[in-house]
């Protein structure tokens, strides 16, 4: 998997319907889709429950491109190896869900996934200075985690580009999850995030039987970021 900064639409799942993820990712990649996100949530960690490895596993044949799975759980440890086993690209943990955030990142890497690194909107950005040799992607939450379709919180965007000022040359993405849509895109991209999560900004108006809104909503989210770049 080759590294660059170009910027890569994530439709999250947990926007999808539940019912026909398999033909739900077909849908999102055939309309653009760069990557696949899956928001696992344990209900302790976060006050939501939504799913798990055995999920991941059955899903993954269905995502021809990455397959980004973003645990909001606690403790993790226990299932990287899980995880690792179902499919998943990227494995991501949260700074806040364990004492030894360095043991975390190095079990992901140790099952051959790229090891991600999240930050909920209240943890400051110099948390992770000392992680970046660590990680292969950071994910500066611009919501408090949980639930889909929140409003976005703007105080983050100084917290993205003060990462993408640590982050240097190294080959670490940056990746943006809660409420990104065509108005919040180029905030974070100008900033120099590159991965940007979308769940019902990408998933609204459309269906299984009537993609073609999905693929309108991500170009229109694409190019409202890349315009932040010109």
């Amino acid at each position: 998997m080759s590294f660059d900064r170009s910027i890569k639409i994530a439709p999250s799942i947990l926007s999808a319907d539940f019912a026909n993820f398999g033909q739900e990712i077909r849908a999102v990649e055939d309309q653009g889709a760069d990557w696949v996100h899956v928001d696992v949530m344990d209900g302790h960690f976060v006050p939501n429950i939504t799913f798990g490895p055995a999920t991941c596993k059955a899903i993954r044949p269905h995502i021809r491109g990455v397959m980004d799975v973003h645990l909001m759980i606690s403790p993790v440890d226990a299932y990287i190896d899980a995880f690792a086993q179902s499919g998943a690209d990227f494995i991501t943990a949260h700074l806040e869900a364990g004492p030894h955030i360095h043991r975390t990142l190095q079990a992901i890497r140790a099952t051959g996934a790229k090891a991600g690194l999240a930050l909920n909107p209240g943890t400051p950005v110099e948390a992770a200075k000392g992680l970046l040799d660590d990680v292969d992607l950071v994910c500066i939450m611009t919501v408090n985690p949980g639930f889909g379709g929140q409003k976005f919180i703007h105080s983050q965007i100084d917290k993205v580009r003060a990462l993408r000022a640590m982050i240097g040359d190294r080959p670490v993405h940056i990746e943006i999850d809660g409420g990104v849509d065509p108005t919040t895109a180029p905030l974070v991209a100008e900033a120099g995030a590159d991965v940007l999560v979308a769940g019902s900004a990408v998933f609204k108006g459309g269906s299984v039987s009537n993609s073609a809104p999905y693929g309108d909503n991500i170009r229109a989210i694409r190019a409202a970021a890349e315009a932040a770049l010109r």
